[in-house]
């Protein structure tokens, strides 16, 4: 039964979108290809951060410079989803916070870039912990908003199969991480941040060409109501799911001695996040196949009771059992819990509620990494 009347309304943008049926996949891969340059960005950061850091004297600056990307990547998804509502308000367009963002963190990367190269000296060596600061700060500026966008180019039935698409490329360039980190180690760092910087630049660039011609005027009477404690707890629970995934699983894994396929720690994560990537695709076929409340609920109790399982056990069969549940049921989380999300947010919210969403899927990371550079064990 729904209980929450939001649900019960349609968007603009969604009610043409099933009136078409039709899926815009050339937008769809733009913002596909934005969102890897993103990883990829982000994957460049964790690698580069600490070895700047001590480069540069300032490891006294790393529990405050994670305090200070939690916080960032908690508010600032919202403060760009109010913006981007109030650009489609005016304008018929969220693109203008999206542009603003890619322009800005391509910025900061290539001053970044220019900073490393010239290799600053006592006093202008303070300008790279602002970097940091700034970069931070843009990323996040653009990545709701642009992912908002995916409710433009699909039916509202085919969202999961749209999220797949992002899922794939999350899983996949994660898996591969070691390798992405190999290439950014052989480039060096201002190299690194000139190539992200760049790319960045021409995925927005791109992804600008091929939606300029839409427009997206947002509802204008609505009886519903935004539900945003609804999306920001989505938000959470994948969240929670991801930071368990990436800072727990491998020291999980090395404390019990497992192998997985041979490897084990960060390794195994590549291994389960491999397998996310080719679980998603069909997953998102069975969700949309299904009631979408029952997916929720069946993903989340059941992720969490095999992550209960996979610290608890330390029989190996058992184990590799819970962990290909494990990919099973986050992947149906990741394809799923954000196109919910949207249904609970009214049209004229539709940005900042992604933003909700995504404050939610930081939190946990945010204060899971700040206590663990505490205690000294990231």
């Amino acid at each position: 039964m729904i209980t929450n009347p939001a649900i019960t309304h349609r968007s603009n943008s969604q009610a043409r979108q099933e009136e078409t049926k039709d899926v815009m996949w050339k937008q769809l891969l733009s913002l596909t290809l934005l969102y890897a340059s993103v990883i990829i960005g982000w994957i460049a950061y964790y690698n580069y951060q600490p070895k700047l850091l001590e480069a540069y004297n300032f490891t006294d600056l790393t529990l405050f410079l994670f305090v200070v990307q939690g916080i960032i990547m908690v508010i600032t998804p919202m403060i760009a989803g109010r913006l981007g509502d109030r650009f489609r308000g005016k304008a018929g367009k969220r693109l203008p916070i999206i542009s603003a963002g890619v322009s800005f963190a391509a910025m900061i990367f290539m001053a970044t870039a220019f900073t490393l190269y010239t290799e600053p000296g006592p006093v202008f060596k303070w300008i790279l912990p602002g970097l940091i600061t700034l970069w931070l700060f843009s990323m996040a500026l653009f990545t709701s908003p642009a992912i908002s966008t995916i409710e433009l180019f699909v039916p509202v039935k085919k969202l999961p199969t749209a999220m797949a698409m992002l899922t794939i490329v999350y899983g996949l360039l994660y898996s591969i991480e070691p390798i992405i980190v190999d290439i950014i180690d052989f480039l060096g760092a201002p190299l690194t941040f000139v190539a992200g910087g760049v790319a960045v630049f021409f995925s927005g660039l791109l992804m600008k060409k091929n939606t300029k011609i839409m427009v997206d005027v947002p509802k204008k009477t609505e009886l519903a109501k935004s539900d945003y404690t609804y999306a920001f707890v989505l938000g959470i629970a994948l969240g929670l799911a991801t930071t368990l995934l990436f800072n727990m699983f491998p020291d999980w894994f090395e404390a019990k001695n497992f192998h997985f396929f041979g490897i084990s720690g960060n390794g195994a994560v590549s291994v389960i996040l491999a397998m996310v990537a080719i679980l998603s695709l069909p997953l998102s076929k069975f969700t949309e196949s299904r009631s979408i409340y029952f997916t929720i609920l069946l993903s989340i109790l059941a992720s969490f009771a095999v992550v209960a399982g996979i610290y608890f056990t330390d029989n190996y069969a058992l184990l590799v059992i819970l962990i290909i549940l494990f990919a099973l049921f986050y992947s149906m989380m990741s394809v799923s819990f954000l196109p919910l999300a949207l249904t609970v947010i009214r049209d004229q919210h539709k940005v900042f509620g992604v933003g909700v969403f995504f404050a939610g899927f930081e939190l946990p990371n945010g204060i899971l990494e700040a206590i663990l550079v505490a205690q000294g064990n990231f």
